[in-house]
This record gives structure tokens, C-alpha cells and sequence, in this order.
């Protein structure tokens, strides 16, 4: 019997593991795409994941700071703290990619 809760854990941790390494390969494929589109993006890591404004090659023109909270799922909720910060600031926004794998 013993075996078994340890293979049903063993199970959950692979699991969680492949959700984590899904979760950074969107947020840094997401960066990566954006910053090739002319947005300086930067990372915050705390209610967000990063803070982006559209700069102008030409004119060195800088936007407005955007928040972005990087989802790799389409059923993915946001936490609280995510909840408290898109209340809180006028520009959030939430990207969704399609699963990977």
C-alpha cells in the first residue's frame, strides 16, 4: 500500500514541475516576442509578471507602462495578489498562450 501513495506523490510532482516549466517557457517566449515588436519589457515578478511600453525605433517616443501577468493556459485563474493588482492599476492586462505540449 505504501508504494502507491508514493507513486501517486511522485505523480503530482511531475505534474507540477511540467505546469512550473510550461508557466516560465510562456513568460520568457512572451518577452522574447515583444521585445522583437519594439516594447521595452522588464520584469517585476510581484502581482505581475512584467511591465512593458511600446518605444518608437524612429523617434525614441516611449509609451505608457503597461503590467502584463503571462498565463500559459486558457482556464489558468489568477491569484489574489494578481486579482489586487489589476484592480489597483488603470494598465493590466493578461495574456494567454496556447499550451505548448
Amino acid at each position: 500500500m505504501d508504494i502507491f501513495k508514493s507513486m501517486k506523490k511522485f505523480g503530482k510532482q511531475l505534474t507540477l514541475n511540467n505546469n512550473k516549466m510550461n508557466g516560465k517557457l510562456a513568460e520568457s517566449n512572451y518577452a522574447m516576442s515583444r521585445r522583437f515588436e519594439g516594447y521595452e519589457v522588464i520584469r517585476t515578478g510581484r502581482g505581475s509578471d512584467y511591465k512593458e511600453r511600446k518605444v518608437d525605433w524612429l523617434t525614441r517616443q516611449k509609451g505608457p507602462w503597461t503590467h502584463v501577468e503571462v498565463k500559459s493556459s486558457r482556464t489558468a485563474p489568477l491569484s489574489k495578489l494578481q486579482k489586487k493588482t489589476e484592480k489597483k492599476t488603470k494598465r493590466y492586462r493578461v495574456h494567454r498562450n496556447a499550451s505548448f505540449f
